[in-house]
């Protein structure tokens, strides 16, 4: 049996991180230092994940990149620029989202269109692109993990306005499930998390009011919006040896907030 510190580090790994640099990107590509990995974090912004890279280089080998997931000729650039530093991805964090409110009358296309490319599209190509990295000394004893963020919209049917995350979502999750079994025979796992609220950019129109952010604590079963070291402990689980049984899970991330949803839903209807 190994020891704590040998099953959780990742010294000599590789790990890509799409919208890093901020919110849970940022979170995550952190953790991952802090674990030994050298990172590349890539967001549309590219002076956001500059700004990440010189905000955590003391903690070790990090850059920052441009990288547009929403065009196929995005993805294409990132992973050209991820091919010109490293000839090995031992993890893909796909992480980059897009979302979108507005009321059922009054949904636009356009913006239903946008938030798919990012979060079910995107993720797949640059899954599908880096296959090669992903695969270059992938193992039986040490796979190589594409490790997906969903969202607890993806696996319960909340109602709050964004129809197409809560879709893209549950897709994300369903692809994360099918390209596990397709990956498995390479050596390769592929799980996804799939946070509650966390204080974020994305969330920040509610949980940036005082108010909103108690009343949604006080919603949640264990009675608290979600911390960086909640995050941190997923990722690092899934990504180092600790976790390299596992593959196809989806990984509820929210306080148990997912169940009591279920719970009320199946209760209102008996």
């Amino acid at each position: 049996m190994q020891t704590q510190q040998e099953l959780f580090t990742l010294t000599g790994k590789i790990a890509v991180v799409t919208g890093g640099g901020r919110g849970l990107g940022r979170i995550a590509a952190e953790a991952l230092l802090r674990a030994g990995a050298r990172v590349l974090v890539a967001s549309r912004k590219k002076a956001d994940c500059v700004a990440t890279a010189d905000a955590l280089a003391g903690l070790g080998d990090i850059e920052g990149l441009e990288g547009d997931v929403s065009t196929q000729a995005g993805v294409s650039a990132l992973v050209a620029q991820i091919r010109q530093r490293t000839p090995v991805v031992d993890i893909l964090l796909n992480n980059a989202g897009a979302t979108w409110g507005a009321s059922l009358e009054s949904f636009p296309w356009d913006a239903w269109s946008k938030v798919m490319s990012v979060n079910v599209t995107g993720a797949f190509t640059l899954t599908r692109d880096l296959l090669p990295e992903l695969s270059a000394r992938a193992s039986l004893a040490d796979p190589s993990r594409v490790i997906n963020v969903g969202s607890i919209l993806g696996t319960a049917p909340i109602p709050d306005d964004s129809y197409s995350y809560g879709a893209s979502k549950a897709a994300l999750h369903h692809v994360t499930r099918v390209l596990a079994g397709e990956l498995a025979p390479r050596h390769i796992t592929v799980n996804a998390i799939a946070p509650g609220p966390f204080e974020s950019k994305m969330t920040a129109f509610a949980l940036g009011k005082t108010d909103v952010k108690d009343s949604i604590a006080a919603s949640i079963p264990l009675k608290r919006i979600g911390e960086p070291d909640d995050i941190a402990g997923a990722l690092l689980f899934l990504a180092s040896r600790a976790g390299r049984y596992v593959t196809g899970s989806i990984m509820p991330l929210d306080g148990g907030l997912s169940i009591d949803a279920r719970s009320k839903l199946l209760t209102t209807h008996l």
